[in-house]
């Protein structure tokens, strides 16, 4: 009787804060939302104008008094008043046609090593967007209970998880974490790296929106049989006008070649200072990769090719991290231990 009382004073959801997109776990029906963290504001007014999807079709298209912007860069609040605008529609999108007398209790995935004062402004953040309760946990551990790996065993578990913003690449064991990087380089960057080099080798100017899709599209690491291209279409920078040129997959794989490279030497920085015990379970069990990064074609392969250690895809690898929330709050008492925060912020739900 307490228990089914209990539904309907709260609820728990689960929160992935990522740099491009942000996914909702609510309990008892799986993941409700998964929108762009994008936000336009009406500068003249200092009004939200729209969230999510809608606002991501603004990007690059908005008149000069609505400014369409990413709260969190790096995996972290940039913009602490947009951020909370937009944890506020995501919690209330989230909870549509539920109806709760309290806030709900809310666990919200960061990038591993970021300050106690990143930590602290997204607590502040969900709270101030209505949670009653809010914990944090860092995304590789989130990741790895999301995949049912068996983190709290003395075992050897390895996750690299490529978001937009960041790379978090760990090693865990007995519920925690033993060795672990976070590269600023991930998503976003890729998509720089492209824009770049369009810019550079064909003097077209294209925006971050056509560099993500080219490189959805025809981005591979492995040259394919035949080669793969597409069409971009951008301003030329010599005459003003607009052109389009057709581009590879060679022109991605050289365009975020450096990039790679930055992550293959981060993930063997973290094997090398990994424990032999550890290292030897890792051999055995494999290295899983996570996030948008990981559906790049032939990532696994180079990556086991340098490193030598078995790699595969985690299944459904974008939305690993917003699982593991949901697990985690199915089961807080088990979980406690991987949650950062204190133990006085951590009541158990009657």
């Amino acid at each position: 009787m307490i228990k089914r009382l209990s539904k309907w004073l709260s609820c728990d959801i689960g929160v992935d804060l990522g740099t491009a997109n942000t996914l909702v776990y609510v309990e008892n029906r799986g993941i409700v939302v998964n929108e762009p963290s994008v936000v336009a504001v009406n500068l003249k007014t200092d009004r939200v104008v729209a969230v999510g999807a809608q606002a991501k079709q603004m990007l690059g298209r908005t008149p000069s008094h609505i400014k369409a912007v990413r709260p969190l860069v790096d995996g972290v609040i940039s913009d602490y008043e947009i951020t909370e605008e937009m944890m506020r529609y995501l919690l209330s999108k989230a909870l549509s046609g539920k109806k709760t007398i309290f806030g709900p209790r809310v666990l919200v995935g960061v990038p591993s090593g970021i300050t106690n004062v990143e930590i602290r402004a997204v607590r502040d953040a969900t709270r101030s967007a209505g949670a009653r309760e809010v914990h944090i946990v860092e995304e590789p551990m989130a990741t790895a209970i999301g995949i049912r790996l068996p983190v709290k065993d003395p075992v050897g578990n390895m996750v690299i998880d490529l978001g937009g913003g960041t790379s978090d690449i760990a090693v865990i064991s007995l519920g925690g974490v033993v060795q672990s990087k976070n590269l600023r380089v991930a998503g976003d960057q890729l998509n720089q790296d492209i824009i770049n080099y369009v810019r550079s080798e064909f003097k077209i100017l294209i925006g971050e929106k056509t560099a993500e899709s080219v490189k959805i599209a025809i981005g591979s690491l492995i040259p394919a049989e035949e080669p793969l291209e597409a069409v971009i279409k951008g301003r030329d920078l010599v005459t003003g006008l607009p052109r389009e040129v057709i581009i590879t997959d060679a022109d991605i794989r050289e365009a975020i070649a450096q990039s790679i490279d930055s992550i293959i030497e981060s993930t063997k920085e973290v094997v090398e200072i990994t424990p032999p015990e550890i290292l030897s379970d890792i051999m055995q069990r494999g290295i899983y990769l996570s996030g948008g990064g990981a559906l790049i074609k032939g990532l696994p392969e180079i990556l086991q090719e340098h490193i030598m250690i078995p790699v595969q895809v985690a299944d459904d690898p974008l939305s690993a991290v917003v699982r593991g929330t949901g697990i985690i709050l199915e089961n807080l008492e088990k979980y406690r231990e991987v949650l950062i925060e204190n133990e006085d912020e951590l009541p158990s739900k009657k």
